[in-house]
């Protein structure tokens, strides 16, 4: 078998395992023995349980036809916009979905910060990998064409505070009895968010309204303030 076979093999096997047990409930013996091979052969293709539920999530990540969309726009202000709008929508969810699947997940990356840290290095690893070159592309874009003013040396680290500030406010609302209300919800509480994010990565406020209004328009399936006025 040839290691790319064994490898998803072992992806399959680690799959079904979480599914069932969920990630504390899973070994990786249990795992090695679901894929009919040895424990040292599994740790050959992934040397902890970390880095193979890590994987696991990347890969699903990678297929969400969703994601893929976002991923083929062309780098521009109203792709900034859309991804940031996006990841809040993302992070708004977690707390509402019913399975609690993304909830858990949450959970774990916050005791991976306060452990080892080890699982929240791989995963952040995979999404900086996956969304920072068209999130850098689309900034340039953005300062280019007026729309945006460059803040900083590091245009990833602008993702990353984006990131970490919309995790808090999501670990904020996890609990049944949130710690914090942040009073308004729906729509109003998804523009807040998305206003302050793009204004901290520089975004103008006629950008921001712009392809704010019409991204959300969009969404909603509603015609934009400007066209419809």
């Amino acid at each position: 078998m040839t290691s790319d076979l064994r490898r998803q093999l072992i992806l399959g096997a680690a799959k079904r395992c979480f599914a069932r047990h969920g990630f504390a409930g899973t070994t990786t013996k249990s795992v090695a023995a679901a894929a009919s091979i040895s424990e040292g052969l599994l740790f050959k293709h992934f040397p902890t349980k970390s880095a193979l539920y890590a994987e696991i999530l990347a890969e699903e990540c990678a297929a969400d036809p969703a994601l893929q969309s976002l991923l083929e726009l062309e780098p521009s202000t109203e792709t900034l916009v859309i991804l940031i709008r996006e990841m809040v929508r993302h992070f708004d969810e977690v707390h509402t979905l019913p399975d609690q699947e993304e909830a858990q997940r949450m959970r774990l990356m916050l005791a991976s910060h306060l452990d080892d840290g080890e699982f929240a290095r791989l995963i952040y690893e995979k999404v900086g990998g996956l969304i920072g070159p068209i999130f850098e592309a689309s900034v340039k874009r953005a300062i280019e064409a007026g729309d945006a003013t460059h803040i900083g040396r590091e245009p990833m680290n602008l993702f990353w505070f984006a990131h970490h500030s919309l995790m808090m406010v999501t670990l904020t609302r996890l609990p049944a009895v949130p710690c914090l209300s942040y009073g308004n919800k729906g729509a109003d509480f998804e523009r807040q968010l998305c206003e302050f994010i793009l204004r901290g990565i520089g975004l103008n406020e006629a950008a921001i309204t712009h392809y704010l209004d019409r991204d959300l328009a969009r969404v909603s399936g509603q015609p934009a303030i400007a066209e419809s006025a």
